[in-house]
């Protein structure tokens, strides 16, 4: 599950069936919030399909909705967070191998990953707990605080990070590539029409989210 926009106030939601490669549901939306995602599972169990599992991105209130199903953390969007928080290119020893460790995410067990992680934050505790005290108001805040919050988010979706692995019989995607890809795909189609007027432009974007070849 994810969400895409193609402007401030119009987006979609989608649900996609990752191993055929078929949206299996999709509803335009303003803005994303739980409540639309609350509204695609509910829509998708009363139409009879069964939801085997879940993997979308670390928007907070996705894993409530999602309680009752097995939660994969999207490895893509976790690095993506990690990259604003840090860049590309971090200047800091403790922020490049914190991002380092973050991109072995698929090529490293789950008790490796926390370990390392826990390892890493050992090292660095103190610098982590460093202070900068304002001279006019003296007032602090933590020196290094992207750094801080790179490392509480992946604390917090540790949980959540190899979930595919924990059931090897689903064969659950450790990302949300494919619906991303077709993302990219649809996005690529609006730049080409980009003087379609409003309705035909919706029903573009509408008609490949419906797996359909468009008619232009």
């Amino acid at each position: 599950m994810d969400c895409t926009f193609f402007g401030r106030t119009s987006g979609y939601l989608v649900v996609r069936e990752p191993h055929r490669r078929e949206n299996v549901y999709w509803s335009e939306i303003e803005t994303e919030t739980i409540k639309e995602y609350q509204c695609a599972l509910d829509t998708l169990e009363s139409l009879g399909f069964f939801l085997q599992a879940v993997v979308a991105d670390g928007k907070p209130g996705i894993k409530g909705v999602c309680k009752d199903l097995p939660f994969q953390m999207c490895h893509f969007h976790q690095q993506l967070i990690i990259t604003k928080h840090l860049t590309k290119r971090p200047k800091l020893e403790a922020g490049k191998e914190l991002r380092k460790l973050t991109f072995m995410l698929g090529n490293i067990c789950d008790k490796c990953f926390a370990l390392e992680l826990e390892a890493w934050h050992e090292k660095w505790h103190d610098f982590l707990k460093e202070r900068t005290t304002n001279p006019e108001t003296g007032k602090w805040n933590y020196t290094h605080r992207r750094l801080r919050s790179a490392h509480r988010s992946l604390k917090t979706n540790l949980p959540y990070l190899f979930t595919y692995r924990e059931y090897p019989e689903l064969d659950i995607p450790n990302t949300t590539n494919t619906l991303d890809g077709s993302f990219s795909h649809v996005k690529d189609l609006t730049r080409i029409h980009r003087g379609l007027k409003r309705d035909l432009k919706r029903k573009l974007i509408e008609t490949k989210l419906q797996n359909r070849p468009p008619r232009m």
